[in-house]
């Protein structure tokens, strides 16, 4: 377990799972006052003792605030395990989200639809307490004002929080990997994906006036505006590929794709220099990003 320090009160704290790739992926961000800490997307379920020695390793005695930015497993999952052992924590989620989290009965059923093996890894999520919910706007914590940015596109609950010069940005800008100094990066577009929403979300993000980026996959970007405009700009490419060659190929077109984009997309492309291990991770991947991709182009005669 790996906690990152990337300034004096902000910590990256890596969640591996025992599932092959699931390394540098999943993790969660926790913003210190003291002995207090807001945790940002407190990851899955199985991973909440790693989160909890964690803190204690640190010296986080109380989490007032948990920040959801939005409610799938591995980035929510683990939510209402941690409230159960800070009492005093309230959770900050999009108005959708709330039921969800006070009854995660469909989220669980559907997340082992979808991802099998994996959301069982993850681990099937607690229920929290609906007096624990928050769905505001705007909130203070540690004396500084943080605002929730309605961001649907990953998801339709999705929100950015921003505080001060941070931003949150959970799975807006897809999925990035520090490479020798440059970086691997795919878009992160499952079912039901909307391009439109999406592109109007990456660009209110980028307007937010942000100077830190901190990514749920994984890690930070010193240029938030630069980042979400390159997120944008492969999610385009991806979108207008795939159309392409469902057009041309529809027969094996997934396979078709992804060499056409590992010719066209420079970031992709830096996935063969990518560990064996977090290639395979990432293939699983791809092939939901895809999905999502198909059935926009499908349904909605692309751009």
């Amino acid at each position: 377990m790996g906690v990152h320090r990337v300034r004096d009160d902000l910590f990256l704290v890596d969640l591996d799972l025992p599932l092959e790739g699931f390394r540098r992926f999943v993790s969660a961000w926790v913003w210190t006052r003291g002995r207090e800490a807001a945790v940002v997307d407190p990851g899955p379920a199985s991973t909440i003792p790693a989160l909890l020695q964690a803190l204690h390793r640190m010296g986080i005695v109380r989490v007032p605030a948990v920040l959801l930015t939005h409610i799938h497993l591995d980035h929510g999952g683990g939510t209402g395990a941690l409230v159960a052992h800070h009492p005093e924590a309230r959770v900050w989620c999009h108005p959708r989200a709330a039921p969800h989290l006070a009854d995660p009965g469909r989220l669980w059923e559907g997340s082992r639809k979808v991802l099998g093996r994996v959301a069982e890894a993850y681990g099937e999520p607690l229920p929290v307490p609906p007096q624990r919910l928050v769905c505001e706007p705007t909130l203070e914590i540690h004396g500084t004002r943080v605002e929730a940015l309605d961001t649907p596109g990953h998801a339709p609950h999705h929100l950015c929080f921003r505080a001060g010069g941070v931003l949150f940005a959970g799975e807006l800008a897809g999925v990035h990997l520090a490479l020798d100094g440059q970086a691997y990066r795919r878009p992160a577009t499952p079912p039901v994906f909307r391009h439109d929403v999406f592109r109007r979300s990456i660009l209110r993000a980028a307007d937010a006036g942000a100077d830190l980026l901190c990514l749920g996959h994984y890690g930070t970007a010193q240029d938030p505006r630069k980042a979400l405009t390159d997120a944008l700009e492969q999610m385009d490419l991806w979108v207008s590929t795939v159309e392409e060659v469902l057009e041309a190929e529809p027969e094996g077109w997934e396979e078709r794709a992804l060499a056409e984009l590992a010719l066209r997309d420079a970031a992709f492309a830096r996935f063969h220099r990518l560990p064996e291990d977090i290639r395979a991770r990432e293939r699983f991947f791809c092939r939901n990003t895809l999905l999502g991709i198909r059935g926009f182009v499908q349904g909605h005669g692309g751009r």
